[in-house]
């Protein structure tokens, strides 16, 4: 699942198994995807996250 998180007026979208957070919800479900399958996260992917603080 994706979880959608809003910060100083943004949107953005979490990966619920590696909690990696993304712009698009696009590439936050297919990270979801990638990393229920495979119990690990694809660096392709990865590559698009973003850093946010999780309070």
């Amino acid at each position: 699942m994706v979880k959608k998180i809003r910060r100083r007026c943004e949107t953005f979208y979490a990966c619920e198994e590696c909690r990696l957070a993304y712009r698009e919800k696009y590439w936050a479900e297919k990270c979801w995807e990638f990393c229920s399958k495979h119990h690990s996260c694809s660096l392709e992917i990865a590559e698009h996250a973003l850093s946010i603080n999780d309070d």
